[in-house]
């Protein structure tokens, strides 16, 4: 049994992160420097797609659900450990779960208008406190049988319910998986009264949470997996890429009839989802928990280790106005529009990192 921390998720998590921070927009601005380069294949992949299909970017955000669902089997025990009794454990859970959506509606503006008919309920810290919280809830209460049971029937149950649950008012032909009359947009138009992010749907909805919290679960069974199996780390790598294989092959056969979209969270999407994030944490836990290589890996670990931090950092300082600031006088010898907006972007991708680096050194560390 391996109750040592994973250095790894951290590493990890850092590692997803650094999008967000800006390393999406550093190489969307280098593919443009060149002819039709805004155009090409990895600049497209640092966007989301519009509807169905997949692109790099749409993995991110799911992917911090599935670490975070790795980290509890570790944090629980370690909770136990500590004499938390099951009351201690369940408030924690709810705190978390609490917090983020907090934080989720801070993020959306919430402190900024109170007038509620403008406020967008649902949010990426929203969706992961409310999903990570379904998950753990079954991991406590439910065997782990149970779990993978509960696991896959949530990603059926979602397909059946988009499938054949049809909207009110749909024509007859109607694409039930369309943007116009899927259910999840349904539910949400009729429960969240305020803005929806898409004004009639909301890929952070209410339904959705269904496939997220499938995704936490997939998590959970990583983290479960590498510290309760008795075999090697060599061994355990293997068997987790496998798995990831097998995670893929499901995710692509369902995309025919239940197309992979990441404003659905789709249970195609759901599978790839999880193959990709474990598929990156195999071989994340393999070169630095197995193997011990641990310095190269130090710049996404000062990330990982603030991740929330710096996500909300991002809404309340102006690293844009620092960074024009410090590289403007720079950015005027350059020969043209694009090659300053790279120098700015990846002044402002230095100055957020930096930011992350003091807290680090300092030892403070936002404990959600």
């Amino acid at each position: 049994m391996e109750n040592k921390r994973l250095e790894s998720l951290d590493a990890f998590r850092g590692f997803d992160m650094i999008w967000i921070m800006g390393l999406s927009s550093i190489v969307y601005v280098i593919c443009s420097l060149f002819p039709g380069g805004s155009d090409c294949f990895l600049a497209q992949q640092m966007d989301h797609v519009d509807w169905n299909g997949l692109a790099f970017m749409d993995l991110i955000f799911p992917t911090f659900l599935f670490i975070a669902g790795i980290s509890f089997p570790y944090s629980l025990a370690k909770q136990k450990s500590l004499g938390h009794n099951n009351k201690d454990i369940h408030l924690k859970i709810f705190r978390r779960a609490f917090t983020l959506v907090l934080f989720g509606l801070i993020y959306n503006g919430f402190l900024y208008d109170f007038d509620l008919s403008q406020q967008r309920w649902c949010s990426v810290l929203g969706r992961i406190g409310l999903a990570w919280m379904i998950a753990a809830l079954l991991y406590i209460h439910c065997s782990r049988n149970a779990r993978i049971a509960i696991c896959a029937l949530l990603l059926v149950g979602y397909y059946l319910l988009m499938r054949f649950v049809k909207v009110p008012g749909a024509p007859l032909n109607a694409d039930p998986f369309s943007l116009e009359w899927n259910l999840a947009g349904y539910i949400d138009r009729k429960i969240m009264h305020g803005v929806l992010y898409r004004d009639i749907f909301d890929p952070e909805g209410l339904l959705g949470l269904v496939p997220a919290s499938a995704t936490a679960m997939m998590g959970m069974f990583t983290g479960e997996f590498v510290k309760e199996h008795k075999g090697d780390g060599g061994k355990k790598t293997r068997i987790m890429l496998a798995s990831a294989a097998a995670l893929l092959l499901i995710g692509l056969l369902w995309n025919f009839i239940f197309p992979i979209n990441k404003n659905l969270w789709s249970s195609s999407f759901a599978c790839v989802v999880g193959a990709y994030s474990l598929a990156l944490f195999s071989i994340f836990y393999y070169i630095i928990d197995v193997k011990g290589h641990r310095k190269w890996a130090f710049p996404f670990k000062v990330v990982g280790m603030n991740s929330i931090t710096i996500y909300m950092a991002m809404v309340f300082i102006d690293f844009s106005y620092t960074a024009r600031q410090l590289l403007h006088g720079v950015m005027g010898l350059l020969p043209n529009e694009t090659a300053s907006r790279l120098v700015l972007i990846m002044g402002m991708f230095l100055l957020r990192w930096l930011f992350v680096y003091f807290l680090y050194k300092k030892k403070i560390f936002l404990k959600v």
